[in-house]
């Protein structure tokens, strides 16, 4: 019988409960139908291969279907430095505007700058006007609760920008709507009831329900680099996953 392998766990805090979870570093089998998934053109098989990669390595008694998108982004970061490398090479090109000696004439410099970054280094922002309860009026208001992957994986290959698929979203994260006298739980009513609420909002009061997911806290990065070849220096600012392994 050939010896089993020693894997080590390592700790993360959640970001939105604070309750820290152990986890392993995925597997060469597990890496493997990660390329595959980055290779394909199906959001859906992507968002399911990540879904099961993070339940494999995570060792704690979480679902990972039901954590917010932001801590699944988190987790997913810290899996991939543990289990790969903690430095990731980025590739920019140099916008700066230069002057062709040849031509005398102004174009963009286009050098491609290389950039080392330690994504063990990257933490969640949170914006301090964020909140979760959206009032409404001085008696009506909506407490929100944070998109899952599960939510997420419902519109994997949908249109983002359709008016009807951001509709559904908000209704989906609703928790409850309150006025002056009672709480109403969105467990129960009906998904219909609950969005001929959302869609009898005036846009000014849609636009604070909007605030809730602009708001809500992301993996960002200020990056400053220095062009080697016209000597412009310039910061980046890297949002999301995608943005750390571009």
């Amino acid at each position: 019988m050939l010896p089993k392998i020693d894997v080590p766990l390592y700790e993360l805090k959640l970001i939105s409960t604070g309750e820290k979870i152990k986890f392993r570093p995925f597997t060469v089998k597990e890496e493997k139908i990660l390329m595959m998934a980055y290779e394909s053109d199906d959001s859906k098989y992507a968002v399911d291969t990540i879904k099961q990669v993070l339940s494999n390595c995570v060792m704690s008694n979480v679902d990972v279907s039901e954590l917010p998108t932001f801590d699944i982004e988190y987790l997913f970061l810290n899996l991939r430095a543990r289990s790969v490398s903690e430095v990731v090479n980025l590739r920019y090109r140099c916008n700066n505007t230069v002057k062709n000696e040849e031509t005398n004439e102004n174009a963009t410099c286009n050098n491609v700058v290389d950039i080392d970054l330690n994504v063990l280094e990257i933490e969640p922002t949170k914006n301090v006007d964020h909140s979760n309860k959206i009032e409404l009026s001085e008696n009506l208001g909506i407490v929100m609760k944070y998109p899952k992957m599960s939510i997420f994986e419902n519109y994997a290959n949908v249109d983002s920008e359709d008016i009807n698929i951001i509709l559904d979203l908000i209704v989906g994260c609703i928790d409850y709507i309150y006025d002056k006298e009672e709480i109403f739980y969105s467990k129960d009513a009906s998904k219909e009831e609950l969005m001929e609420f959302i869609e009898s909002l005036q846009s000014k009061d849609l636009d604070k329900v909007k605030m809730f997911f602009d708001t809500m806290p992301k993996l960002t990065k200020k990056i400053n680099f220095s062009c080697k070849k016209c000597g412009y220096n310039e910061e980046v600012e890297l949002e999301g996953i995608q943005s750390f392994f571009g």
